[in-house]
């Protein structure tokens, strides 16, 4: 009995961050993508009508702390009005694994 609990809790803990990925992934589709696009680089309709920055650049990924991506999520960019804040549809959760997914679109 102790084996199998221990495969079990094995298996669920390497199977949540898959999820939490997916999850994450998810949640970029539905609030990010439409501006941003699939890989952050910016290269849609939005995106190019309001000059949004390309996430993939090194430099911007340099240039920006997690707080700051934080912030912006959490409360709209002041450059760019279209960006409203999510604050009050997101949990700090959320927004703390858009940080880190924003950071895995890094250009190679």
């Amino acid at each position: 009995m102790t084996t199998r609990l221990c495969l079990l809790v094995s298996t669920l803990l390497l199977c949540a961050p898959q999820a939490r990925a997916e999850d994450v992934a998810d949640l970029w589709g539905k609030s990010c993508k439409s501006c941003h696009g699939p890989d952050g680089r910016a290269q849609t309709r939005l995106g190019q009508k309001e000059a949004i920055a390309d996430m993939s650049q090194a430099a911007w990924q340099k240039a920006q702390t997690d707080a700051a991506l934080r912030d912006v999520i959490a409360n709209g960019s002041s450059r760019n009005t279209k960006m409203k804040g999510y604050k009050d549809r997101l949990t700090p959760e959320q927004m703390d694994a858009l940080v880190r997914y924003i950071r895995t679109l890094k250009a190679k």
